[in-house]
């Protein structure tokens, strides 16, 4: 188990995230939140630089600045993809994504869908000035003992975060998250948690491209079939995201929600 605050806003090594071949590439600078889009993006790229946020966001907790001073060609297209990805993570644990657009290529994108910065240091300074995102994070296998495990570490969350009030709904969704994967997807999994103005965030990430059907309440004669149901009713929100190696389950649950007699 580890604690991850937010990666050091200063220059490093980078690594490809999309290599060299592709019409753009997505470089992501290994010790600070930068994410460098290079070349030219063309439709058939689209996919391509997606699924490579998303890698770079489910394998790292925290924000992400995305750079585009090296894009060329890019037009309104670039700006709708953002602020896809980004509705895709933001109710993901500590996730979030700011963009760097010196040449003013992102357009046609409504006011708040996407923080845009003239420079990279705009945008690094802006993530300084946020509260360092808490997060936990942990590795499962897919064994009958990671929900114990899971509940263990929701609560000791929980605690830390002085939101004791969700600490049995989110024992109950994150239950159901894990034993998911143990009996569908029987992969490895990594579950993360972060607090977000009294919300908490949950989000189990497999290797198994099979997504949640949620088909409403099961019938009272049905012997399974409730995890889904169970998660709906403790969170506020709930979904999942397909990446190109697994998905992502995610949910949010908010202590406004729960019974008044946990509050002094």
């Amino acid at each position: 188990m580890s604690v991850a605050d937010r990666p050091p806003a200063r220059p490093g090594s980078a690594a490809t995230v999309r290599p060299a071949g592709a019409g753009c590439r997505v470089v992501a600078d290994d010790s600070s939140a930068l994410v460098r889009l290079s070349g030219e993006l063309t439709p058939t790229d689209l996919d391509g630089v997606r699924a490579a946020l998303l890698a770079r966001l489910v394998d790292r907790p925290g924000p992400i600045v995305v750079d585009l001073a090296g894009l060329r060609g890019a037009g309104p297209t670039i700006g709708r993809l953002l602020a896809g990805v980004r509705r895709e993570v933001v109710d993901w644990p500590a996730a979030e994504l700011l963009v760097v657009d010196p040449a003013g290529a992102v357009t046609g994108v409504a006011a708040g869908d996407l923080a845009v910065f003239r420079t990279a240091d705009e945008a690094l300074a802006a993530l300084a000035r946020k509260p360092m995102a808490a997060v936990l994070t942990e590795e499962f296998t897919p064994t009958v003992g990671a929900a114990r495990r899971a509940r263990q570490l929701v609560t000791e969350g929980c605690d830390r975060w002085g939101v004791p009030e969700l600490t049995e709904p989110a024992c109950i969704a994150v239950t159901e998250l894990v034993n998911n994967v143990v009996a569908h997807a029987g992969t490895p999994m990594t579950l993360r948690l972060a607090p977000a103005d009294g919300a908490l965030h949950l989000a189990v990430r497999d290797y198994c491209p099979r997504r949640p059907r949620y088909a409403g309440p099961a019938p009272l004669t049905s012997t399974g079939g409730r995890g889904l149901v169970l998660i709906d009713t403790v969170a506020r929100r709930w979904g999942s995201t397909p990446l190109p190696d697994g998905k992502v389950i995610w949910c949010v649950l908010h202590a406004e929600d729960e019974s008044p007699w946990y509050r002094d």
